[in-house]
């Protein structure tokens, strides 16, 4: 308890130091975060997806903060997965991609300002894509 689970393609040379992090899910079923997880780097989503060992806690799927195609293959694989929650209106939460150095520097709460949300991304009550770049 306490630790993480990792799955990790043979692609580990894709990060930058400076541009990796995450998207993140909050789950609250350990069987169905590990399923997630797996597919995810299973099917080429990500190249690396963790998720904390236990019953409930979170999960983080990887990629460059510039790999726009990434970003799209992880929000449509969220909102397929029914892993971004919706407001009452029906509006996707304007969750927000972390980068690792933002974690290593303690950003977390109010002290966190994401570069990178939701909403840059896509339509939150339609859930389509409206990057471009």
């Amino acid at each position: 308890m306490g630790g993480w689970i990792f799955y990790i393609s043979s692609e580990v040379d894709y990060f930058e130091k400076d541009k990796v992090g995450k998207w993140m899910y909050f789950f609250e079923d350990e069987e169905r975060v590990d399923y997630l997880c797996r597919k995810a780097v299973e099917d080429g989503i990500v190249v690396e997806a963790k998720h904390s060992d236990s019953s409930e806690g979170v999960s983080c799927f990887y990629l460059n903060m510039d790999d726009y195609e990434g970003h799209r293959r992880v929000i449509e694989f969220f909102i397929e997965n029914d892993m971004i929650r919706r407001t009452k209106a029906g509006r996707l939460y304007n969750i927000s991609f972390k980068l690792d150095a933002q974690t290593r520097a303690g950003e977390y709460g109010e002290n966190f300002n994401a570069e990178l949300k939701l909403e840059n991304l896509v339509n939150l009550m339609t859930g389509e894509w409206i990057y471009n770049k």
